[in-house]
C-alpha cells in the first residue's frame, strides 16, 4: 500500500474551499483528467454520499466511484474511491483517505493523504502509479486553488 500526502494553501475562506471540494461534481472544473462527475445519492451531500465520475488514465476511459466515509464541514472529508478500466472486472485501485481544511492567515490550509492499494495489472506498475499520483494531485489542488482565487 503507497501513500500519498501533500497541502496547499488557497486564499479563500475555509467553508468555501471545504464546499466546493465536497460537491465532487465540481472536480471536471480543475482535474484535467476527471470528464465528469455526478452526485448518485440524494442530496444533501454528506457522510455516505456517493458520486460516479470518469476518468482518463493514459487516454483510456476509467470508472471510478467515490464515497464520503467522513464528513465533518469545514474541517475534514474521508472519502473511500475505487477504480477500474471500462469494461474492465473488479477494481484495479482503491484509495482511501482524507481531506482536511484549516483557517490560517493566508485563508485556508488544505492538506490531503491517500492510501492506494493497486490490484491486477496496475500492481506491477504500482510504483510508477504512485510516483504519477504524487506528482498529479499536487497538479489537481494547483488547478483548483488558481479557479478559486481568480473567481474571487
Amino acid at each position: 500500500m503507497a501513500q500519498i500526502a501533500g497541502d496547499i494553501v488557497i486564499a479563500r475562506p475555509v467553508e468555501e474551499v471545504f464546499d466546493f471540494v465536497a460537491d465532487q461534481r465540481h472536480e471536471p472544473r480543475f482535474n484535467r483528467h476527471m470528464r465528469s462527475s455526478e452526485l448518485v445519492t440524494p442530496e444533501p451531500i454528506g457522510g455516505g454520499s456517493r458520486f460516479r465520475a470518469e476518468m482518463s488514465m493514459l487516454g483510456r476511459p476509467v470508472d471510478l466511484t467515490v464515497e464520503f466515509t467522513e464528513f465533518e464541514r469545514p474541517r475534514r472529508l474521508g472519502s473511500r474511491s475505487w477504480s477500474r478500466p471500462r469494461g474492465g472486472r473488479g477494481r484495479s485501485m482503491l484509495t482511501e483517505g482524507e481531506l482536511t481544511f484549516e483557517q490560517v492567515r493566508e485563508g485556508t490550509r488544505m492538506c490531503w493523504a491517500w492510501r492506494v492499494e493497486t490490484a491486477g495489472l496496475m500492481r506491477v506498475v504500482s510504483p510508477v502509479a504512485v510516483w504519477i499520483g504524487r506528482r498529479q494531485e499536487r497538479r489537481i489542488w494547483s488547478a483548483l486553488k488558481r479557479l478559486l482565487e481568480e473567481a474571487a
